[in-house]
């Protein structure tokens, strides 16, 4: 269990983004958590079914320029997914039923109170309860063309003999080992608040469709900013490290962008260093919680340490949603 002392000295790094306790009056401040998200696995992002989402970039390194196609994880594939995954949670700590059918939620719990709701069918005097954590489109770091692969399949029958048939295209998939990164931002969230999202980011690893054979993933959080706004994009983080692997390799842009594998190594390292770059060179009302205390945090998160603090904020989520008339 983190230390009462500790715990003090790690909340008072980070008052300037959180609340002591839920408020109804929006305030600016606002918890940014850098995170990697790196493929173990295929995965399917798409939107249509059948094709991958892709965008069309523009990426400048002093006098270089060039355009890529990255993939994208769109945000609500991020939301959707650690939503289902912190109901799960509550249900399994605190036997807390809620589900993610849009109008038959509870409202009432950590996770609605948090996410935001709309207003429930099964509940009496209906609220709709805005999000707090706020999840942007992430961007492949390299190139789609290099990333996706297009499987076929043929569905040829179980007769001895049979005719040919047509091969069936499945939808596109993402092949392992590629990586986004991106911020997840809470707005006027409590300590307690903060630990369920990170407790959420470090352990869900399915995102995509398919989840239950393919869209394992790996997030590596790499630091914690407070502060009285937000942090960097996840398009400014991903066209950084593009530009920082190009001078590491002393490659142009494009060189990067379709290479067959990137070092996990470099791109964790590059992904801090250009976020901490940004926050400098925007003059970002924000600091950091990293290193040890860092770790203090992150090796804290068990379920059964977590049992009783996340009971604790569950009713006072209950309590101040009953407060509001």
């Amino acid at each position: 269990m983190i230390a009462e002392e500790q715990m003090n000295d790690i909340t008072h790094k980070l008052e300037k983004g959180l609340v002591k306790e839920l408020t109804n009056n929006p305030g600016n401040r606002f918890v940014n958590v850098l995170v990697l998200r790196e493929l173990q696995s295929n995965a399917v992002f798409t939107t249509n079914g059948q094709d991958a989402d892709v965008v069309t970039l523009t990426v400048n390194n002093g006098d270089e320029s060039m355009n890529y196609s990255p993939a994208i994880m769109f945000m609500r594939k991020q939301t959707g997914s650690d939503r289902r995954f912190g109901k799960a949670m509550l249900r399994t700590l605190l036997d807390v039923e809620c589900t993610m059918q849009v109008n038959k939620m509870c409202q009432k719990c950590l996770e609605c109170v948090l996410y935001g709701s709309a207003a429930s069918e099964d509940v009496k005097e209906t609220k709709s309860v805005t999000s707090r954590v706020m999840y942007d489109t992430a961007f492949t770091i390299r190139d789609s063309s290099v990333i996706i692969e297009e499987k076929f399949q043929n569905a040829p029958g179980d007769g001895y003999a049979k005719e040919s048939t047509t091969a069936i295209r499945e939808p596109d998939f993402f092949n392992p080992g590629v990586m986004f990164p991106c911020v997840i931002t809470l707005r006027d969230a409590t300590f307690t608040e903060l630990l369920f999202i990170l407790s959420i980011t470090l352990k869900n690893k399915r995102y995509g469709a398919v989840t239950t054979r393919i869209g394992r993933v790996k997030n590596h959080i790499l630091g914690i900013y407070a502060g009285s706004e937000e942090g960097p994009s996840n398009l400014e983080l991903t066209t950084g490290v593009i530009r920082k692997l190009a001078e590491e390799n002393k490659q142009n842009l494009e060189d990067i962008v379709t290479l067959s594998t990137l070092d996990v190594g470099s791109v964790l390292r590059h992904t801090k260093s250009v976020f901490d770059d940004l926050v400098e060179k925007e003059r970002l009302e924000i600091t950091g919680l990293e290193g040890g205390d860092l770790n203090t945090i992150l090796d804290s998160l068990t379920d059964e340490l977590m049992k009783d603090i996340f009971k604790e904020q569950n009713e006072a989520s209950e309590k101040f949603i009953n407060s509001i008339t």
